[in-house]
């Protein structure tokens, strides 16, 4: 092998390693218009910060709506440039839930109903905030196990889907591979949870204190 081809193949493998390493993990956070900000931004705040230490640098956030458009409208008028929807080929590690004060349109959308369902068979994790457990418990990922939702609206989900076990007056419930929690500030609870069970406690305490979360822990 010639000394010019020799050079040639290290670049060539430098090419394919450095490709690989693109490679990445996705979370997955569901969007679209009317849907709380709070339920979104902060798995968003949480796990930007995380990505962009060495320990999560191979995962990234990825924003996915529920049709083909391009910009979702939170409830609190917060617009976010959406590039993936349910309807891309999206193979998932995580995906995240949130809530709208009505989630009945979304609970006879059978389409989405079907993306989680699919999603389930091969994600690490599940998770929701407040009333997006409802969509875990349409799509039947729930049977069986424990659960939470918005704060109050425990009774009425347990009513809904008797084959949930609704837990009351817990922020956060982690049962096997699946976590939810009653939303809003809880949020930023549920995320730190959820990055401790992609990486350590140690990282997650410090993401938490980057985000001073841990100050406002610490207050009470």
């Amino acid at each position: 092998m010639t000394y010019s081809k020799h050079i040639l193949l290290i670049l060539l493998t430098l090419i394919l390693a450095n490709s690989a390493q693109a490679a990445k993990h996705k979370i997955g956070i569901l969007v679209y218009d009317g849907v709380l900000s709070s339920d979104i931004t902060a798995p968003i705040e949480v796990f930007g910060a995380a990505t962009k230490k060495a320990w999560l640098s191979d995962y990234e956030v990825v924003l996915i709506a529920t049709n083909k458009q391009h910009y979702i409208t939170t409830e609190e008028g917060l617009s976010l440039k959406v590039k993936t929807s349910i309807h891309d080929s999206l193979k998932l590690d995580v995906l995240l839930l949130p809530s709208a004060y009505d989630m009945s349109s979304l609970l006879k959308n059978h389409e989405l109903i079907s993306f989680i369902q699919k999603q389930a068979k091969h994600t690490k994790w599940l998770a929701s905030n407040c009333s997006g457990a409802l969509l875990l418990a349409e799509s039947g990922v729930l049977n069986g196990l424990k659960a939470t939702t918005w704060a109050g609206g425990e009774a009425e989900m347990q009513a809904d889907y008797p084959l949930v076990k609704v837990q009351i007056d817990q922020n956060v419930v982690v049962d096997q591979n699946i976590i939810t929690s009653n939303g809003s500030v809880v949020s930023y609870q549920a995320a730190l949870i959820l990055l401790e069970k992609l990486s350590t406690k140690a990282f997650s305490d410090e993401i938490a204190d980057a985000i001073q979360w841990s100050r406002l822990k610490n207050a009470f």
